[in-house]
């Protein structure tokens, strides 16, 4: 039923009171204009110097300015949705004596249920709610994670939070283990934040927790992400061979990483109240590398299914478990050990074409000597690696420093010295810029 029209403020009230009946933590309105947004700014140039790596999408010229996304927006509302479980391992597990199989990390936001239907689903109720009381005619389109649209910088412009040094956004009470989605919508809502009003302070200080931590130095300044060189991008974006360069410091994970957010001090008292369905699925919860790397594109399928591990695709988390059971080593018998070292048992296993789907007995019955030696047997299809370029543009890494740009969003160990990573990256980026994976019978 239809009410009479309301003023701004209280729609912009009520819809935020809707939002957390809804099972939201957080919510706020933001203005759509890019100039109210200053992060957008930075964009042009954080792409130019190479960060999003193969990334194509986030080139979509609308990212810097989301009136071009739906016209004639003027608000965007923003909410949070905590994730954060009592399940809470500081580090990536590893074998011991009790269960010797080596183990491996799944970054939490994949644990439990693809929390891209959970926000989609709450989103578009929110939508329904809204039709059904405000009575003027608007368009509504709601985001999770997958359109044009930066969440992180609405977020802080609707009051959610502060952008940290490690580019996630971080609520004083709540931490970063925020799930973000946005409803852009022609509906001229007020502003969480008042007129003049600044967004909420920066509480890092002088705190390079998450700098210090990440073991790939994926950040080339505070508030600066480098992607290429990210654990999360690393085993979920990239289609291609992880390179050498970053396979020692990925250690154990197998999608995404939570280093840089377990380090940061704003966690240590962040509350555990997420929704049952992110709660880890049997056998996530640290998996058995062995098991991982020896599903079928079937049971992968069948295993995450409505999970966002899904992003990394079978192929993807095949090579991130070879990579993990080679990093495992030590805890391997000697054949076993000698096998998850060989290069080319990565590239073999995971970038293979399909084999024909059928049943195949299960790998954790076997020795990891035998199973390891599975992974290199019967072979029909090998990678091979042609450089077509010479070299990435050195100037990315040589540029001035980019002022207030958060890169790209991320849910992101052995600590590399931050003087050795000039060196390091001089030796990755021709191998980035001209690295293609083609199949050769």
């Amino acid at each position: 039923m239809h009410h009479e029209r309301m003023p701004a403020a209280h729609q912009t009230h009520w819809i935020t009171e809707r939002a957390r009946a809804l099972g939201f933590d957080l919510c706020g309105v933001a203005p759509v204009a890019a100039e109210h947004l200053a992060e957008l700014a930075h964009v042009p140039e954080w792409l130019d110097r190479g960060y999003a790596g193969e990334m194509q999408y986030l080139h979509d010229p609308r990212r810097a300015d989301p009136r071009q996304v739906l016209a004639g927006a003027h608000s965007m509302i923003v909410v949070a949705l905590n994730y954060n479980t009592p399940h809470h391992p500081r580090t990536p597990p590893t074998a011991d004596a009790a269960n010797p199989a080596p183990r491996g990390w799944i970054s939490r936001y994949a644990w439990g249920d693809d929390y891209h239907d959970i926000l989609r689903e709450k989103l578009n109720a929110l939508i329904a709610e809204m039709r059904a009381q405000i009575p003027e005619p608007f368009k509504a389109r709601a985001y999770v994670d997958t359109g044009p649209i930066i969440e992180r910088v609405a977020a802080k412009y609707a009051g959610l939070g502060w952008l940290g040094k490690n580019t996630c956004l971080i609520h004083p009470q709540l931490g970063s283990w925020l799930f973000l989605g946005v409803i852009l919508t022609t509906l001229a809502l007020d502003p969480t934040l008042a007129p003049g009003q600044p967004p909420p302070p920066d509480f890092c200080g002088t705190c390079t927790r998450c700098l210090e931590a990440c073991p790939t130095q994926a950040f080339p300044q505070p508030y600066v992400l480098d992607a290429r060189r990210c654990i999360s991008y690393l085993t979920i974006e990239l289609r291609g061979e992880i390179p050498d360069e970053f396979r020692p410091h990925i250690g154990n994970a197998v999608i995404g990483c939570d280093i840089c957010q377990d380090v940061c001090p704003w966690n240590r008292k962040a509350p555990t109240a997420a929704p049952a369905a992110f709660e880890p699925r049997e056998r996530l919860l640290s998996p058995e590398l062995e098991w991982l790397a020896s599903l079928s594109q079937e049971e992968f399928s069948a295993v995450f299914r409505k999970s966002a591990v899904k992003r990394a695709k079978w192929r993807g988390i095949v090579r991130n478990a070879c990579v993990a059971l080679g990093n495992s080593a030590a805890s391997l018998d000697p054949p076993a050990r000698k096998l998850a070292r060989s290069p080319r048992l990565v590239g073999r296993r995971a970038h293979r074409k399909p084999r024909p789907l059928g049943p195949r007995p299960p790998l954790r019955s076997r020795s990891p000597a035998g199973a390891l030696r599975s992974f290199s047997r019967n072979e029909t299809k090998r990678s091979c690696f042609r450089q077509d370029s010479p070299s990435m543009n050195k100037a990315a890494d040589d540029a001035a420093p980019l002022p207030g740009l958060s890169g790209v969003a991320s849910p992101s160990a052995a600590k590399v010295r931050h003087s050795s990573a000039p060196r390091a990256r001089s030796r990755l980026l021709p191998a980035i810029s001209g690295l293609r994976i083609c199949a050769a019978g």
